[in-house]
């Protein structure tokens, strides 16, 4: 044996030139791939891209590349129930359908809403909710501007299969003094639920019994009394939640629609003015992030009844003599004449009460007429007297334009002065003549128009009619806030365009015309022919309204150029369908 099998190894040998290298370490897992628009999430929808914020639901990013996701439980304003089932569509990432208003959008996500498995998903959902339903369109409130309608019309449009009778429920069940609730035609969306839950946080309607027997009802012992009661109906997607005022009185496709500003207090909320012919119908709260979101109270809606009844419509010269004897009408020239000659012979004397449920264009034109043709220095301040704030909407200032009265005063170097001392010195004898732009008064009305009774001159611009009114020496009839184009200023400030509804009633004008045509009867130039040349010609000297754009403020009353106003279910948007931006077919 030789040597080098005898020896032992040392540990010094080399490794043999072919052994292996040791193996590399295990890759990591690949993560997610970096977002495509940092900070924003990137998906596709029915095949087109679209960028959105995270947290966007697919409901609303779907409105960004033109689908239209069917929904009846959700809004924008308030929490997710996803109960209505009929949002349902296709995600890439899930095996399943997923509810729209409810699955946020992820970075690479597919989804799309109208596959034959979606389709199917909706017409199934809609049979099921036509199931028990009454179907009675004819007679029903919301027809024109129902969801269910035209949904069935979209996505159903099939005869029912239902073999006997529907489920029968309480037709006229009365909540509270102002919504009554048919819960046959009641889907349990729940928005109502929530609405009074999240909004107003006056918890006062609930869902009670279970399946087919499931109601919306208010709680054992209690109504529906919230002041912000009436959003309940606006929200309601179908015919269930009806307004007890509004009931039965005017189809919703016999209506139009002109954006306005409601007049019940000084927050100034946004609005439609539903009208036809020259009758408001009703108010409807109109989209506004700045100060009403999509919501009004109730007070606010009930306003408008006093553009239809009590109306001065015709111009009158001489007190009226006696209770319930009639006064004779005369021609609006004529009065203008008589007003005109009655306070050529006082100027310098004349008291200027000026209410502040006037237009800035109202004002404008009527305190510079006090101010350059009847010498006045000062002006009181009438207006609607204070009432109640809540905890939400309504401002105890019942007027809609107290801060435009008080700026366009401070512009024209007026000061103000309260009405208290306006009786004390009629009173005192220290006032015999007055110019009343409103003829709405803070105090007791009978205790003023007894005192407006000792006055030698009295030309007071009303708009209704009122025992003050029945003591004016001229009474000039003027139109309400809806008979012409203006602007408000709220509470904060904000001022606000509103557009005309109607032609004026009866003889009436605006105040700022009949300030015109008496600057022009006692021998004085006002050659403004419109509000609008009013506010751009005399709002120059109120630094808060120099800056408002008046026309690029407007809201848009109608869909092109013509005479084609806002219908009022396609605004043209039902209630049901408040959230939606622009209107893209009439009725949806």
């Amino acid at each position: 044996m030789s040597d080098n099998n005898t020896k032992k190894p040392t540990g010094d040998a080399q490794p043999a030139a072919h052994s292996a290298p040791p193996p590399p370490p295990a890759p990591k897992p690949a993560g997610p791939p970096p977002p495509k628009n940092p900070g924003f999430i990137t998906c596709t929808i029915d095949g087109k891209e679209v960028v959105v914020k995270p947290g966007t639901n697919m409901v609303e990013a779907a409105k960004m590349v033109g689908s239209d996701i069917p929904y009846f439980c959700y809004h924008p304003r308030l929490s997710i129930a996803a109960n209505c089932r009929m949002c349902m569509v296709e995600a890439s990432n899930a095996p399943k359908l997923v509810p729209g208003c409810q699955t946020p959008l992820v970075e690479g996500q597919v989804i799309k809403t109208n596959t034959p498995k979606v389709k199917e998903q909706q017409r199934a959902v809609m049979e099921f909710l036509l199931l028990n339903h009454p179907v009675d369109c004819s007679i029903c409130d919301q027809a024109g501007e129902c969801k269910l309608q035209d949904y069935y019309m979209r996505y159903d449009y099939r005869p029912s299969r239902l073999e006997g009778g529907k489920v029968m429920k309480n037709k006229r069940k009365v909540l509270g003094p102002r919504v009554v609730l048919d819960q046959e035609r009641c889907i349990i969306c729940s928005r109502c639920v929530r609405f009074m839950n999240e909004i107003p946080k006056e918890p006062q309607l609930g869902i009670f019994g279970r399946g087919s027997h499931e109601v919306i009802d208010t709680f054992p012992g209690s109504e529906l009394n919230s002041n912000y009661s009436l959003n309940t109906v606006d929200i309601c997607p179908v015919g269930a939640l009806l307004s007890r005022d509004f009931r039965f009185r005017a189809r919703s496709w016999f209506l139009s629609a002109a954006p306005s500003v409601c007049t019940g207090c000084s927050r100034g909320c946004s609005i439609y003015a539903d009208f036809m012919a020259q009758d408001t119908y009703r108010y409807r709260p109109r989209e506004n992030e700045a100060i009403n979101k999509s919501w009004m109270c109730d007070h606010g809606r009930e306003t408008y009844k006093g553009l239809n009844t009590g109306r001065v419509l015709s111009a009158v010269v001489g007190r009226q003599q006696g209770t319930g004897t009639a006064r004779p009408e005369v021609a609006r020239k004529e009065a203008l004449q008589a007003a005109a000659k009655a306070l050529s012979g006082v100027q310098g004397q004349v008291a200027v009460l000026a209410s502040p449920v006037a237009s800035n264009e109202d004002l404008l034109a009527t305190l510079t007429f006090a101010k350059a043709t009847l010498g006045a220095k000062e002006l009181y301040v009438g207006g609607r007297p204070q009432g109640e704030a809540d905890h939400f909407l309504l401002t105890a200032d019942r007027n809609p334009n107290r801060k435009g009265l008080e700026l366009i005063a401070q512009g024209l170097g007026l000061t103000l002065k309260p009405f208290e001392d306006l009786v004390k010195a009629i009173d005192g004898g220290k006032v015999k003549a007055l110019y009343a732009v409103g003829t709405e008064v803070p105090g007791n009305v009978e205790t003023f128009a007894q005192a407006a009774a000792k006055l030698d001159v009295f030309v007071a611009q009303a708009t209704n009619e009122s025992p003050i009114t029945a003591q004016a020496t001229v009474l000039l009839p003027a139109s309400a806030h809806v008979e012409f184009d203006g602007s408000f200023v709220q509470v904060d400030g904000i001022v606000q365009r509103f557009r005309k509804a109607y032609p004026s009633k009866g003889d009436a004008v605006g105040h700022w015309a009949l300030a015109a045509e008496l600057t022009r009867e006692m021998g004085g130039t006002a050659a403004w022919t419109s509000s609008r040349e009013v506010f751009r010609e005399l709002g120059k000297a109120v630094s808060a309204l120099a800056e408002f754009d008046w026309d690029k403020a407007a809201p848009p009353d109608r869909e092109k150029p013509g005479i084609n106003p806002l219908p009022t279910a396609a605004d043209g948007r039902p209630p049901g369908y408040r959230e939606f931006g622009a209107p893209r077919v009439r009725g949806i």
